[in-house]
């Protein structure tokens, strides 16, 4: 079973398929930078100097409960979901992008002439023989 096991992971799928998704996490790192410190700052700041990030709808105020335990405020994070739409955004445009383009290259190969096999030397020896006894 361990074999089955090693044979499974070793399989060029299963590794491509893992340095994909470590790629996609670092490549998604990125975008939420991008999203958070890059794009949302100047929107902010062009609409009103707002922090997307900080804005919430309340539902419940912060509270001291009698123990003297602080019971913490309930609110929607609506600003961080604006920036993680628009780096969902950010992430299927790049996506989109890169499948078109091996898209379009995929069709430019197969829209391309094959080239003519190769001779084999046998063949171009035999050719070269029935050349000479035609003469």
């Amino acid at each position: 079973m361990l074999k089955e096991f090693r044979d499974f992971a070793m399989r060029g799928n299963v590794v491509d398929l893992a340095v994909g998704v470590i790629i996609g996490a670092a490549f998604g790192s990125i975008v939420t930078s991008l999203v958070n410190d890059v794009i949302m700052p100047p929107i902010g700041y062009l609409i009103g100097g707002i922090d997307f990030s900080k804005i919430v709808i309340p539902i419940a105020p912060e509270r001291t409960l009698a123990d003297g335990t602080v019971k913490p405020a309930v609110a929607i994070a609506i600003g961080k979901f604006l920036n993680a739409l628009v780096s969902f955004v950010i992430v299927a445009w790049v996506v989109f992008l890169l499948v078109k383009a091996m898209n379009s290259l995929k069709a430019k190969e197969e829209a391309a002439p094959a080239a003519p096999a190769p001779t084999p030397e046998d063949i171009v020896l035999l050719r070269e023989i029935r050349d000479a006894l035609k003469k």
